[in-house]
């Protein structure tokens, strides 16, 4: 075999090693939306929907507009896998997150 042919085979096996498929994302966190906050408090602390990350639970307002989740017909609890990070309200720290992307489990 010449080395043209011996290249041609490695960058083969290289790119079906190492393509991922298009769309596809590693999520940082599985979580489990449980369901709404229905509390009523002039607190930005309440509303909004729960949800268990590592057996802490955390409290969101809203998802991604290209979610494709609709939190309104969904059945609880709901397994998704997600991207986040600690929301910056000096009010309830460490309990408030801002949900990056998700997809449901």
């Amino acid at each position: 075999m010449n080395y043209k042919t011996v290249l041609g085979i490695c960058l083969i096996i290289f790119g079906l090693i190492y393509c991922q498929k298009e769309g596809s994302h590693n999520y940082e966190s599985i979580g489990t939306i449980t369901g709404q906050d229905f509390r009523m408090c002039p607190s930005p602390c309440c509303s909004g929907w729960f949800i268990k990350i590592d057996s802490l639970t955390y409290e969101f307002d809203s998802l991604p507009t290209n979610s494709n989740i609709n939190l309104e017909k969904e059945t609880f609890p709901l397994v998704v896998k997600l991207d986040w990070q600690l929301s910056d309200t000096l009010e309830c720290p460490n309990k408030r997150i801002t949900v990056q992307k998700i997809v449901k489990e």
